[in-house]
């Protein structure tokens, strides 16, 4: 089916969105800081209702995971990443910093182990304590950028 451009949909904005997390990390991260999470350690506990809705979780070898960036109290419009001074000011949907208007955040990170409902993972970039929406696992078929592009300045941040 083609769009027709001719034709005006009516599209409906949503005011507010009620999200209810489906568990929380548990890590030593206990204050924010720029990089050096490659080797971090967390543990995400869900909520025990979810338990078997890790069924089948075992079976990657990496997860994304969803979180809410709760420690984020404003938004900002436009933003210097990391307070970098060699990196320009862009527009905050243009960096990853917390800062936004929905502080939602997502990280792929390595599955090291699962048991219950926790799993064990390295590589998330957040602190002790931060409440997770969603878990998702990586599917390269989805999420594998070929020849992604980004601008130079990315190069000069902490990671």
């Amino acid at each position: 089916m083609a769009l027709q451009a001719d034709k005006e949909e009516k599209v409906t904005i949503v005011d507010e969105i009620t999200l209810k997390p489906i568990g929380f990390v548990k890590n030593n991260v206990k204050a924010p800081r720029f990089g050096n999470f490659a080797d971090e350690v967390s543990e995400i506990i869900v909520d025990e209702k979810f338990t078997e809705a890790l069924k089948g979780i075992d079976d990657y070898s990496h997860v994304i995971i969803v979180y809410w960036m709760d420690k984020v109290k404003e938004h900002v419009i436009q933003h210097r990443p990391q307070g970098n001074p060699n990196v320009p000011i862009v527009g905050i949907f243009a960096c990853r910093c917390p800062q936004r208007p929905n502080p939602v955040a997502i990280t792929t990170v390595k599955l090291i182990g699962h048991e219950g409902n926790k799993i064990k993972v390295k590589g998330l970039d957040t602190l002790d304590g931060t409440p997770v929406i969603d878990i998702k696992p990586y599917w390269p078929q989805y999420d594998k950028v070929e020849d992604g592009k980004i601008p130079d300045w990315v190069n000069k941040l902490d990671f």
